[in-house]
């Protein structure tokens, strides 16, 4: 249903546009959306190195970012073209990583902006509780059920 491959410097155009599309009516009730800020701030945390590209049927359909932690695998980041939301792939990436974090018994975690409602309730729908919420943004985790002999 969907591969990866890495990102690198030539997805930058890319990837700001689907951040632009994909957290701008997010980011905007919470600190305005002011774009030349946004793109520098961008810019300044870009790295390819720990993006994936989402790809489906041979498109860029998103980006994902994991990083394993000591018992916890921690969903830095996760964006989906709107033609793409909806379509099963966003179920499958947290389904195969609901299924990892349990091969590795970790914790699977992420942060939710407070004003992603939509997102908020898909990760609940998941099993995801939120344990700690900021001014901005919740922090959500999975744990899975322990295996059994």
């Amino acid at each position: 249903m969907y591969a990866f491959r890495q990102a690198t410097d030539n997805d930058y155009d890319f990837l700001f546009a689907l951040h632009r599309t994909t957290m701008r009516e997010y980011i905007e009730p919470i600190w305005g959306w002011h774009e030349d800020w946004q793109e520098e701030y961008f810019r300044k945390k870009f790295d390819p190195r720990k993006r994936q590209i989402i790809v489906v049927n041979g498109e860029d359909a998103g980006v994902l970012v994991v990083e394993e932690r000591l018992n916890e695998i921690y969903i830095g980041l996760i964006e989906l073209l709107p033609k793409f939301q909806g379509s099963g792939v966003g179920t499958a990436i947290l389904n195969d990583l609901k299924n990892k974090a349990a091969g590795q018994n970790a914790h699977l975690s992420l942060h939710v902006l407070n004003t992603n409602i939509k997102a908020r309730r898909l990760y609940e729908r998941f099993g995801f509780r939120a344990i700690y919420e900021e001014s901005s943004r919740i922090l959500m985790t999975y744990v899975p059920e322990p295996s059994r002999p």
